[in-house]
Formats: C-alpha cells, structure tokens, sequence
C-alpha cells in the first residue's frame, strides 16, 4: 500500500511543472498587455499599464497607420520588466548601452525599471518596432535597420529634438555619415557610444525628413508598398520619385543643409 501511495504521488507531482527561480513572475494584466515582473514596485508596474494603452493608439496614429491586429486575450503584448540593468543584459545578449528590446514578431518587449528616460524613451521606441513591423511585415527582408530603428525612435518623446541637435553637430564635425553607411551597418555592432547616438540620430532625421517634406500620406504608402512589394528601391522609386537610395540620401542632405 505504501508503495502504491509513492507511486500515485510522484504521478501526480510530474503533471506541474517545476517552479523554477526564471519562472518565478508575478503577473499584471491590462487590455491590450500581460506584463511580467518580480520585484519592480507597484506604481512602476501600474504605470507602465497605463502609459503602454497609451501609446498602443497614439504609435498608430502618429504614423498614421491603420491596425489589421488589436492585441486583446492571447494576442496581448508581453512585457517583460527585469529587476535591473544586469538581468536585463544578461537575459537578452544585448550590448551594454541598451536600455530595452523587442522581439516585434512575437509582440514581447524587454526592459527593466530603472533604464534611463523609460517612459519617455525606451518603452515608445520598442512598441514602435513592434506596431511598425506589424504593420510592413515581420520578415520583410526589404526594410533597412536604419528605417526601423528611425521610425521606433521617431516615436520617442525628446527624439526628434534630439536628433536634429546630433546631426547638426556632427555635419559641423565632418562626421555625418550618409544613407550608404547607414544602410551597410548594424547599430548592435557598434562599441563607440558617440556613432552609436549618431546612427539613431540620423535614422530619426531621414524618417522626419520623409515626413516632413511629403507628408504622412506619402509615407504610409511608402510603407505599404514596402509591405507589398519587398524592394527598397523600387519602392523609393515609385513613392518619392527618386531615381535610387543615393538620390534619396542628395536629397535628405540637401534638406538638412537649408534647414
């Protein structure tokens, strides 16, 4: 009988799964997000619920894009929120200089509480990937790293400012560097801090300049012919009427000289 009993009880405990310390998180829930966390503080986390509703409608249309998926029950975006910069790092892989990161197919962002300018800057930007891949398609090979990060970053509240600030800079410097570079280099690749900012920086400037100078219609359908077509060129070509990338990058140059 006694044998009996272990045997039904070593059953019975193999059907859960053993709580380990990495699924050890606790659990918030709002319309739209399930954001996972273990010691981050309450008004953090109840914050963070109110400030990602947010920006899941103003990301959208502040591009001016039309949403094809609503995020609601299972489709909800994960958050997950570290207890500082060391987990976060050592969860993700990422570089030391990264305050968050998304996975935009699986609608998962990761960050921690602590990350420098959160709500302002690290939270938009990663919902930013996420609604702008959504949107052209998350394996669309056609879309540079330059126009994700852009338009992410296009979504912070001091980016623009900010950028437009760099860039001045570094054309004063002779260190502006133009779409060529940009479209040749991977920002997770660089050490140096000052081209790292410089990247983003520019990357906000060519999406503000699309922006700006033809309007949001235009750039809605530039990304929806990207969606559709998967050819960077042709797409420029057929949206803007640029003959190629070099022409585009004259022209942003040009607009940036005169601004």
């Amino acid at each position: 009988m006694k044998k009996y009993l272990v045997v039904v009880l070593i059953v019975f405990l193999s059907l859960f799964p053993r709580l380990t310390k990495a699924d050890d998180w606790q659990v918030a829930k709002s319309t739209h997000f399930i954001i996972y966390y273990k010691n981050a503080p309450l008004d953090f986390i109840e914050n963070l619920m109110e400030e990602s509703e947010d920006y899941y409608n103003s990301i959208a249309e502040n591009l001016g894009f039309r949403r094809y998926s609503f995020w609601l029950w299972d489709d909800r975006a994960k958050i997950y929120i570290y207890d500082d910069a060391k987990g976060y790092l050592s969860t993700t892989n990422k570089p030391g200089w990264s305050m968050g990161s998304a996975i935009p197919k699986d609608k998962i962002i990761h960050a921690f509480p602590h990350a420098q300018r959160f709500f302002d800057t690290t939270l938009p930007h990663e919902m930013g990937h996420i609604i702008f891949r959504e949107f052209v398609g998350f394996e669309n090979n056609a879309v540079p790293i330059w126009l994700d990060e852009g338009v992410a970053s296009y979504q912070e509240k001091f980016g623009r400012p900010m950028a437009k600030r760099l860039v001045k800079e570094a054309m004063a410097k002779n260190r502006f560097v133009g779409l060529e570079w940009l479209s040749n280099i991977n920002p997770q690749s660089i050490k140096d801090p000052e081209m790292v900012n410089l990247f983003y920086a520019e990357a906000i400037s060519i999406v503000d300049y699309l922006i700006k100078e033809f309007g949001k219609d235009k750039f809605v359908f530039f990304c929806q012919a990207l969606r559709d077509k998967r050819n960077l060129g042709e797409v420029i070509q057929s949206s803007y009427s640029f003959k190629n990338i070099q022409e585009l990058d004259s022209a942003w140059q040009r607009y940036l000289k005169n601004e």
